[in-house]
């Protein structure tokens, strides 16, 4: 796979948040991966709980500065970036004072979801993709690993389709068995709608809830990987309806060369995803 760009955007990555199996991988996958000869770039949100001091983060002014807008509303776009000094990797953390200065990850501290989850997603990834277009950089695979990055396939299949950066890059969503404890904002489908996606592209937000992103992300994929060992039968019942190509779980240890191995195969194939 030398040669290759691979674009990693996670959910959660250690040391920055606690280990966990969604943020082992985030840190260690990108290594892996730039090992082998690739040139990567990762990204994850800059959430309150993440230590500026302790972890030198500082804020990147020429990709700064930007805004998105989200119900017509303006939220400044701030990149801060920090490097892992073993990995020899630096990690891109996308900032907003409104959606990412609390004290929390995805929930409070009651253990109940965020009420504003749902932009929180949409900003991240509308943030990733604007700020590796300012980057520059195009790449050849970008690797979604968690729900809260699921909102990346359906913007690049849909959004930044015919954008030269991401014209020809394959997406890769890691699905993961976990949950959050009640349904995004009920205007969510809402929320989604921009000039480039309509209502029937979110046909399968039905309830907005835990298994209708994974789902939305699986619509806008090329390939799958289960990223835990018990996926939910929901979504492994239409993983499998979708006849993508799946990486069966490979566990914490030795998954790097199974992992080259289907992204190579993604490429390789030149399909265009579904619901495209």
């Amino acid at each position: 796979m030398e040669n290759y760009k691979v674009l990693f955007v996670s959910q959660e990555i250690t040391p920055y948040l606690p280990e966990n199996e969604l943020s082992d991988i985030g840190r260690n996958l990108p290594q892996g991966i730039q090992e082998t000869g690739c040139k990567i770039r990762t990204f994850m949100p800059r959430y309150g709980l993440v230590n500026e001091r302790r972890n030198q983060l500082h804020e990147v002014i020429r990709l700064s500065g930007m805004n998105l807008i989200i119900e017509d509303t303006d939220h400044p776009l701030i990149i801060k970036v920090a490097s892992i000094q073993s990995a020899r990797m630096q990690v891109y953390f996308i900032d907003n004072e409104d959606y990412f200065h609390r004290k929390l990850v995805l929930n409070d501290k009651n253990g109940k979801s965020c009420k504003d989850n749902d932009e929180r997603a949409i900003f991240f990834a509308r943030g990733v993709l604007e700020t590796v277009k300012k980057l520059r950089w195009s790449p050849d695979i970008v690797h979604c690993m968690g729900w809260f990055t699921g909102l990346v396939p359906l913007y690049l299949k849909k959004a930044y389709q015919d954008d030269p950066l991401f014209m020809n890059s394959k997406v890769v969503y890691s699905v993961y068995n976990g949950s959050f404890t009640s349904p995004l904002n009920k205007k969510f489908r809402k929320k989604l709608l921009i000039e480039s996606i309509n209502d029937e592209d979110l046909s399968v937000l039905k309830s907005n809830n835990f298994n209708d992103v994974n789902k939305l992300a699986i619509n806008y994929s090329d390939g799958i990987i289960a990223g835990s060992d018990k996926l939910p039968s929901e979504l492994q019942g239409f993983i499998e309806e979708k006849k993508l190509p799946l990486l069966d779980y490979q566990g914490n240890e030795n998954y790097l060369d199974a992992y080259t191995d289907f992204y190579s195969k993604i490429l390789n194939e030149g399909s265009d995803g579904a619901d495209k």
